[in-house]
């Protein structure tokens, strides 16, 4: 990824926070350094780029999976990266995630409330319905089915932040996400790439003032199956570039 790449993917901007639009196949950051992944690109490799005048590169917020697309939030400072944490931590901040799954779930909205644990003390990232595991809630909605396919468009919120909730969720109710190579019926070679999306996040970051909702685009991979679920392809008006510094709007931004 080159620094105009990265710079393009910018959603939002201002004096504590950033909001990139992750692409779905990169780490967020690199393996550990016994790992196999220990020299793969991350997005973490292209943070300096985004200092914008700052004298250290922002640092992660929270994180995505690597084949999850859209909405990665950064703290430009270690002042601001606390008080993101803390919002996260507190369950503050709202995060909504568009998904193509394989079925058809028997309503048209839900919620889910499956405890989740380790699948394996091995491989500490696999993780499996465990009744004796940490809480884990999602909210769920249908917003469009494919009628010439067993696929459906859903509107996901994850109440709870546990590794592959979503995922592991979707799975557990009989409709993995498509793409899915882990939980899901993909193959781990050649198959579709994970049709996860983190489409919104709402981020209440100043006092006396209405929360920042920033918006990322639909990826490439999700448009044909998303239109096939009824979407329409149009997207939030795109934002200005440069320093944002009013809260409230729907911020977004389109990329080809």
């Amino acid at each position: 990824m080159t620094p105009e790449e990265m710079v393009s993917r910018l959603l939002y901007r201002d004096g504590l926070m950033l909001v990139i639009d992750k692409p779905a196949g990169m780490a967020v950051h690199r393996g550990s350094p016994n790992s196999k992944d220990r020299n793969r690109e991350s997005l973490e490799d292209h943070f300096d780029t985004l200092r914008f005048g700052l004298p250290r590169p922002p640092a992660l917020a929270h994180r995505l999976d690597r084949d999850t697309s859209g909405c990665l939030a950064l703290g430009r400072h270690r002042k601001a990266l606390a008080h993101l944490g803390k919002l996260f931590r507190n369950g503050e901040i709202g995060k909504t995630y568009w998904a193509v799954v394989e079925g058809n779930p028997d309503a048209d909205e839900g919620q889910i409330d499956l405890p989740l644990g380790r699948l394996d003390d091995k491989i500490g990232w696999w993780m499996k319905h465990d009744p004796a595991g940490q809480p884990s809630t999602t909210k769920w909605k249908v917003m469009g089915r494919a009628q010439t396919a067993p696929l459906t468009w859903l509107e996901l919120e994850p109440l709870t932040g546990r590794t592959h909730q979503l995922r592991v969720h979707c799975a557990e109710m009989g409709w993995p996400i498509l793409g899915d190579a882990v939980y899901g019926t993909a193959p781990r070679t050649g198959g579709p790439v994970l049709h996860l999306h983190a489409r919104e996040i709402v981020v209440p970051l100043y006092k006396n003032r209405a929360p920042i909702r920033v918006t990322a685009p639909v990826p490439p991979h999700m448009r044909e199956r998303l239109e096939a679920c009824g979407w329409d392809g149009m997207e939030p008006e795109t934002a200005p570039t440069g320093d944002v510094t009013q809260s409230g709007a729907a911020i977004s931004k389109s990329f080809p």
